[in-house]
């Protein structure tokens, strides 16, 4: 499951690190404490939006910059989390049961009843 407080968190560290600033400093400047937002950062709490607009503003960010670089690693978290799905094959299952032939008598037009493991076919003898 893709967690968008864990997307939000990485691009706001990457952002404060980009700027080569301490997880005190913009704590300080936003106004905020230096556990929440380290919690906020590791994408252990939901930040409000007025949160958010604090970090924004004590990162010299755009929160519309924040959001599209949010949505563009959502885009493509979805993209690896949908290629792995539709590219693993189902585990084969092995066939519990070996095929069986319930009923012969040797006569040509009598009907065979063969029963696998998930369904019984019938198939009349040639």
């Amino acid at each position: 499951m893709i967690l968008l407080r864990r997307l939000l968190g990485d691009v706001l560290r990457r952002q404060r690190q980009r700027q080569g600033r301490t997880l005190r400093e913009v704590s300080s400047s936003a106004r905020v404490s230096l556990g929440y937002l380290s919690e906020v950062e590791r994408g252990q709490k939901e930040a409000s939006s007025e949160l958010l607009a604090a970090i924004c503003d004590a990162l010299e960010l755009r929160m519309s910059e924040l959001l599209r670089e949010v949505s563009d690693e959502l885009a493509l978290a979805e993209l690896a989390q949908s290629a792995a799905r539709d590219t693993v094959p189902p585990p084969m299952r092995p066939m519990l049961n070996p095929v069986r032939v319930t009923s012969v008598t040797g006569r040509p037009d009598e009907r065979v009843t063969i029963k696998a493991p998930t369904e019984a076919v019938d198939v009349v003898a040639a």
